[in-house]
């Protein structure tokens, strides 16, 4: 009877040790390409590399050869824009549907999450033809404003739940104390936020940093093309080039490795808390 409860435990670290492996294989798999020379690249795989290319060619090709600086750049100024515009229009929504009273506010923060249920690949026609009338077709702004259709509703809906259970006490004790209401939100709402405001931003620099659909129909010329866009446009130009290919896959996961590595704490917080206040 005393070993179950350790065989289960035996049992749980066994299964979430399969399940590290299997989701951290395709990447290791993809880093692993990437430094291997092209010889080795077509011949029979091998779990271990025997040979890696100390010159990185793949990455120097995919640096010198293709438009990859300025695709990452371009990456770079969509996803900040969109976390940045995410963030104030979500904040700004959220509590006011939680502290005004705002008619048929359930109403709206459901639709918004309805919004948010699309795919991208509904919306992304519909957006081109109103980008085109508007002169702005081809063009940045038009992708984070088609970014921002999907990551608004779900910065408001998660950040409902925070501003929701938050104590409305805590900014009256503040506004007795002199502050004036918006040196209450600024000075107590925000900072006992920031998780799920972490947690808001994670989420739409994920998506708009990997998105495809969007970037693919609303940009055209390759000195807008984002990196989604830019490698799958390797593929053909350089006629299957695996290495270059892995190569920018693993330059495009870098930042999100470096985002998670700081952030992770805060991810999961926000995560955990929002999922009990919602």
């Amino acid at each position: 009877m005393n070993d179950r409860p350790l065989i289960l435990r035996a049992m749980t670290l066994v299964a979430a040790a399969l399940l590290g492996l299997w989701s951290f294989f395709p990447i290791y798999w993809m880093i692993a390409s990437s430094v291997r020379p092209e010889r080795d690249l077509f011949a029979p795989p091998k779990l271990i590399p025997e040979n890696i290319d100390w010159k990185f060619s793949a990455y120097r090709n995919l640096l010198e050869l293709t438009d990859y600086p300025v695709q990452f750049a371009n990456s770079v100024q969509v996803a900040l824009a969109v976390v940045v515009i995410t963030l104030l229009v979500s904040v700004v929504i959220a509590y006011v549907v939680t502290r005004y009273r705002v008619p048929g506010k359930t109403l709206i923060i459901g639709s918004m999450l309805y919004a948010y249920m699309f795919p991208p690949l509904l919306l992304a026609i519909p957006l081109l033809s109103i980008f085109a009338r508007m002169g702005l077709a081809d063009h940045l702004i038009a992708v984070v404003m088609a970014h921002c259709t999907l990551s608004i509703p779900l910065g408001v809906w998660m950040l409902w739940g925070f501003f929701k259970a938050m104590p409305f006490d805590l900014e009256e004790a503040a506004m007795v104390d002199g502050c004036s209401r918006a040196g209450a939100f600024f000075r107590m709402v925000l900072p006992l936020s920031a998780p799920g405001i972490i947690t808001v931003a994670i989420f739409s620099f994920l998506l708009s940093w990997t998105d495809y659909v969007f970037s693919f129909v609303l940009v055209n010329s390759d000195a807008n093309k984002t990196l989604p866009v830019g490698l799958a446009s390797i593929l053909g130009t350089f006629d299957a080039r695996w290495g270059e290919l892995m190569a920018g896959a693993t330059l495009i996961a870098l930042p999100l490795f470096i985002m998670f590595m700081f952030l992770s704490r805060y991810f999961i917080k926000g995560l955990a808390a929002g999922a009990l206040k919602g």
